[in-house]
């Protein structure tokens, strides 16, 4: 059986693991091609969780591979524009086209407002917003030349769509990513290029599942702990879940990306079992 996707190139970016693995599995069990990126070793100020490795971006490559479609994967960072045009272009090189671009890349920190320094906000910014920003830039010519349009979906988050206290650093940038998706969606509709966010509630990867973020929700505990803190969790949410799960973002992004959504853009689509509407 043919899938949605067969014969088109996915750059996507975070791809070592997590959101970013989860995206470029569920685009090749498609048909898709990948081209994939990770920074591959830590941001300065962001403490709360390890960075993903090389190994893991390895581990990647094989599992698209075991899916029998073809993967370039590259380490670069999202705040080197030259270093991920590079990338791309030898992707595009190899595999000879653009179809779907994935601006997952991002980092996450908690720090109360007043505690967040200079460094922390800019890392933040760097990362998250011009860093999607990058990917959209280096991204936008490959798929104007190839004449067939595209579509590109930048990961936010619920912290896109409201307030959440002690990230103010990362609640600005994903505010950020909504303002560059509504532009660009605008601006490159002529081109037939869709480009829409996904906003996710928590979700069960390192990004959430660590002391600091348990401690978040259990502030008086000297031991948080993942099981501890399920159940807290899951009062933020209208669903009686405490995360969803990464596939949960991918099934969504495989839709928006597809000819099933073909006119589907400049849309905030939240994956956030009723966060965003308590």
């Amino acid at each position: 059986m043919t899938g949605k996707l067969e014969g088109k190139v996915a750059f996507i970016t975070g791809a070592a693991r997590s959101q970013g693995r989860s995206h470029a599995l569920r685009l090749a069990q498609e048909g898709a091609d990948i081209i994939a990126v990770d920074l591959c070793g830590p941001v300065d100020t962001i403490e709360m969780y390890p960075a993903a490795t090389e190994t893991d971006l390895e581990d990647t490559v094989k599992q698209v591979e075991a899916l029998d479609r073809r993967i370039v994967a590259t380490k670069a960072d999202v705040r080197d524009s030259a270093a991920l045009k590079k990338a791309l272009d030898d992707g595009v090189a190899e595999l000879g086209r653009l179809d779907i671009v994935l601006g997952n890349a991002g980092v996450f920190e908690i720090a109360p407002a007043l505690d967040i320094t200079d460094d922390g906000w800019q890392n933040m910014i760097d990362v998250n917003l011009t860093g999607v920003w990058n990917t959209c830039k280096v991204a936008l010519p490959h798929l104007i030349a190839g004449g067939r349009g595209g579509s590109i979906v930048l990961t936010s988050s619920t912290a896109g769509l409201k307030g959440t206290p002690n990230t103010v650093h990362y609640t600005a940038t994903k505010h950020g990513v909504v303002g560059i998706m509504r532009t660009l969606a605008n601006e490159f509709g002529q081109h037939s290029i869709r480009v829409n966010t996904v906003h996710p509630t928590g979700v069960d990867t390192v990004m959430i599942q660590n002391k600091k973020t348990w401690g978040l929700f259990a502030p008086d505990d000297p031991n948080p702990s993942r099981e501890k803190a399920e159940p807290i969790f899951a009062t933020t949410n209208t669903l009686p879940i405490p995360w969803v799960e990464p596939i949960d973002i991918s099934n969504a992004i495989a839709f928006l990306v597809s000819d099933e959504a073909r006119y589907i853009t400049g849309a905030t689509l939240p994956v956030d079992a009723g966060y965003t509407i308590k």
